[in-house]
């Protein structure tokens, strides 16, 4: 199967792996979106809207509510990793508004669509490169080129240097304005890091966008011959193709169950009974720490001994927010719908768009909704001795 119809992202996966290439691109297996291609996705798609407000660029609490607001915690299976997630992004667009002034930007377009055709003429053939360019300015000499990137390695200079992705940015430029065909070196490219808030660019002259050229058609001339071997890597880790690659599907083999019907029986009576052993053993733990917390009132300590072993107390507290005291600290903000509820983990993240102060005066309405004690043993390391 030869290919004329490409993208930098088509082009990308193949030198990652040939085989990923295939199941993308050729059997077009579909995966679910990861919970990184999704967080990067909200962040394009907020430095859209920062850049794309009109004639009023949208302020930082704007671009914050805007990004909270289509947050999906759906993609997210562990709440600890979503909460430092949706962290993050809110770090990413107060870090943006620190260091640049979206009016101040002199835009030409955003999430610009494109097509291009590049022509092999040794193979007498014509291919086109598709894609879509996150944000084009003009420039006192010509023109940026920016691609936004949520990548937590920054990388080297010099990778930006050898990157394929701009070139074809650039192509599609001159494809829009041929009077940079002589000049490309106007054009400067760039590749902006938004977790380390840094802008890493480059330039191609009229001979280096030849060379980029070559380097493009030769890859696509390699996926044309190639019978897609699987290729190894670190990324391998992050694949959504494991269980089909030979490589890896061996972790998803699933054993045999060669249980007998009366084995699962005696298994599943096993289970019952050890639950319901545990469950006494709960009921009387509760009840041997309520005396022991007792004993500890009486003589009026933290801690008691017993051989090798220290039984220790804590406290432990439960706090909730007052319903009447916040909801109109919240609805001035707009944001009271969306924790009318009073979800406590939905309203943590909220918080994290609010203005300090305004934070601290819902902070006042936290009041403690419960207090519980709980007992913790050690080693006493003095009787050890």
């Amino acid at each position: 199967m030869r290919i004329k119809n490409t993208s930098f992202s088509a082009l990308d996966t193949f030198s990652i792996c040939p085989l990923k290439y295939k199941f993308k691109e050729i059997d077009k297996i579909k995966t679910p979106k990861s919970p990184e291609a999704v967080f990067g996705t909200l962040v394009h798609s907020t430095m859209k809207y920062i850049h794309g407000g009109g004639f009023l660029s949208p302020t930082q609490k704007d671009a914050l509510n805007y990004f909270s607001k289509n947050w999906n915690s759906e993609v997210f299976k562990d709440e600890l990793v979503e909460r430092a997630a949706f962290a993050q992004g809110v770090k990413i667009i107060q870090d943006y508004y620190k260091k640049n002034d979206p009016a101040a930007a002199d835009i030409v377009d955003l999430e610009s669509r494109f097509s291009v055709e590049i022509e092999d003429l040794q193979n007498q053939q014509v291919y086109l490169l598709s894609g879509v360019i996150d944000r084009i300015d003009k420039t006192p000499d010509g023109f940026e080129i920016i691609d936004y990137k949520t990548a937590r390695k920054l990388p080297p200079q010099s990778k930006i240097e050898e990157d394929l992705q701009l070139p074809i940015y650039l192509l599609a430029l001159i494809k829009r304005y041929p009077h940079l065909e002589k000049t490309p070196e106007k054009v400067i490219l760039s590749l902006y890091f938004l977790r380390h808030g840094l802008k890493l660019s480059t330039t191609k002259t009229a001979a280096q966008l030849e060379e980029e050229k070559e380097r493009i058609i030769n890859l696509i001339n390699e996926i044309n011959k190639s019978d897609f071997s699987p290729r190894l890597s670190p990324l391998c880790d992050w694949c959504d193709f494991q269980a089909l690659c030979p490589m890896w599907k061996h972790k998803f083999k699933k054993e045999e169950n060669t249980l007998t019907e009366k084995e699962k029986r005696e298994i599943i009576k096993k289970y019952l009974n050890l639950q319901e052993e545990i469950k006494e053993k709960r009921q009387q733990m509760a009840t041997l720490q309520t005396e022991i917390i007792k004993i500890m009132k009486k003589e009026k300590v933290e801690r008691l001994f017993n051989q090798d072993k220290i039984i220790a107390k804590t406290l432990r507290t439960t706090y909730e927010y007052d319903q009447e005291k916040i909801k109109p600290l919240l609805e001035k903000s707009g944001l009271w719908e969306k924790v009318i509820k009073l979800d406590n983990a939905l309203l943590k993240k909220v918080l994290l768009t609010l203005p300090p102060a305004l934070q601290c005066q819902v902070e006042k309405a936290k009041k403690i909704k419960r207090e519980t004690w709980s007992l913790s043993v050690k080693k006493n390391k003095e009787m050890v001795k």
